[in-house]
C-alpha cells in the first residue's frame, strides 16, 4: 500500500495541483436503469398498441362474420318462406294416393302399347318380306320373256323361295310348291353359249373385211385356150388378140339374162358395209334370243358373199361354210311360264293380308272391354 502524503512534506515553493475527483459509480447504473425503463416502457407501449391493433382486428373480423351470419340468416329464412310455399303447393296424401294410381296404370298401359308396337313392326317387317318375294317373281319373269337370261332368273325365283320357308308359314305351301316346280323347269333348260356366239360372229366380220370382189375379168373359153402358133399365122394372131381382149369385153348376144355390172369402189364399200351390218344384226340377235332374226341376218350375210365376192377363193368359201355351220345353232329356248306361281303367290299374300285385318280389327273392341 502506497504511503500518505502529509502537507507537511510537500514543498512552499511548487504547490501541487489538486486532484481529479474520482469517478461516480452509482451516477452510471442510475442512468442504465433509467434507460432500461424507458426501453420497457416503450416496449409495454409498443405492446400494448400492437394488442389493440389486434383487437380491433379481431372486433372487425367478428363484424364481417356477424354480417355473414346476417345474410345466411335471411337467405334461410327466405328458403323457408320458398319451402313453405311449395309445401303448401303439394297436394294432400289423398291426392298423391291417387295420382299414384295413374302412375301405376300409365306404366301398364306404356307397356302395352309397346307389346303391341313390336309386333306391328314385326308384322309390317314380315309383310316387307312378302312383297319383296313377290317383286323378285314378277322380275324373273321379266327376265325370261325379255331376254331370256334363265341364270339371273332362277336366281331371282330361289330368292322368293327362300324368303317363304324363312316365314314358314303353313299357308304358303301351295306356292312353293309352284315355285319348286318353276325351278325344276328352269334348272332343266339348256344354256345356249350366246356369248360365244357373239364373239364368233365378231371375228367373221373382221374375217369378211378381207374378202376380194369379183375381178372384171370374164373367164376364158374352153376352146379358146389352144396352142400358141408363130405370127405368120394370121387367124392364130387373130385368136390370141381375141382371148386377151375377152378378158375385159364381152359380147353376148343373150339379151334376156340378167347381167350384173361390176363394183366400183365406193359401191364395194357399200357392200362390205351391209355385209357388216348383217353379222351385227346377227349378233344382236344371238344376246337377245331372237332365233328369226339371227337366222334371217346369217341368211343375208351369206347371199351377200355370194352375190359379190369371189367365190372360188378359200377365204370366201371359208366363210360361207361358216356361216351355214352357225345357222344351225339355236339362239332361244321354250322357257317355262311363271305365271301360275306368281297368282299362287299372290293369293296366298292376299288371304295373309286379309287375316292381319282381321286381328286389327278384333284388337281395339277387345282393349275397350273392362
Amino acid at each position: 500500500m502506497s504511503e500518505a502524503v502529509t502537507p507537511q512534506e510537500t514543498s512552499p515553493t511548487s504547490p501541487s495541483p489538486a486532484p481529479a475527483p474520482a469517478p461516480r459509480k452509482g451516477g452510471t447504473g442510475i442512468a442504465l436503469l433509467a434507460l432500461l425503463v424507458g426501453a420497457a416502457g416503450l416496449a409495454a407501449g409498443g405492446w400494448g398498441i400492437w394488442q389493440v391493433q389486434q383487437l380491433k382486428g379481431v372486433e372487425q373480423q367478428r363484424a364481417a362474420q356477424l354480417e355473414d351470419a346476417r345474410a345466411q340468416a335471411q337467405g334461410v329464412q327466405s328458403a323457408n318462406a320458398d319451402l313453405s310455399k311449395r309445401l303448401d303447393t303439394l297436394p294432400n296424401a289423398d291426392e298423391l294416393e291417387a295420382r299414384r294410381r295413374l302412375v301405376v296404370e300409365l306404366q301398364g298401359d306404356q307397356q302395352q302399347l309397346a307389346k303391341q308396337v313390336k309386333q306391328v313392326l314385326g308384322q309390317s317387317r314380315q309383310q316387307w318380306r312378302l312383297a319383296e318375294s313377290e317383286h323378285l317373281l314378277r322380275l324373273a319373269a321379266l327376265r325370261l320373256s325379255a331376254l331370256q337370261d334363265i341364270d339371273s332368273a332362277t336366281e331371282l325365283v330361289q330368292g322368293a323361295d327362300d324368303i317363304l320357308r324363312v316365314n314358314n308359314d303353313p299357308g304358303a305351301f301351295a306356292a312353293r310348291a309352284q315355285l319348286a316346280k318353276s325351278l325344276e323347269a328352269l334348272r332343266a333348260l339348256p344354256r345356249p353359249d350366246r356369248t360365244g356366239l357373239f364373239l364368233q360372229l365378231g371375228a367373221l366380220r373382221d374375217q369378211a373385211a378381207q374378202l376380194q370382189p369379183l375381178n372384171p375379168a370374164f373367164k376364158p373359153s374352153e376352146g379358146g385356150t389352144g396352142p400358141s402358133t408363130a405370127w405368120g399365122d394370121g387367124s392364130s394372131t387373130w385368136d390370141q388378140w381375141w382371148e386377151r381382149i375377152s378378158r375385159y369385153v364381152r359380147i353376148d348376144f343373150n339379151a334376156g339374162q340378167d347381167i350384173r355390172p361390176l363394183l366400183s369402189g365406193q359401191q364395194l364399200d357399200r357392200v362390205r358395209l351391209a355385209l357388216s351390218l348383217a353379222l351385227e344384226q346377227a349378233q344382236w340377235a344371238a344376246l337377245n334370243g331372237k332365233q328369226d332374226v339371227y337366222e334371217q341376218a346369217l341368211k343375208q350375210a351369206k347371199q351377200i358373199v355370194g352375190d359379190f365376192f369371189n367365190a372360188d377363193l378359200a377365204d370366201s368359201r371359208a366363210l360361207i361354210a361358216r356361216l351355214d355351220e352357225l345357222s344351225g345353232q339355236a339362239v332361244t329356248v321354250q322357257t317355262p311360264d311363271l305365271g301360275p306361281a306368281l297368282s299362287s303367290l299372290q293369293a296366298y299374300l292376299s288371304r295373309r293380308e286379309s287375316a292381319v285385318q282381321q286381328q286389327e280389327a278384333v284388337a281395339p273392341d277387345a282393349g275397350t272391354q273392362p
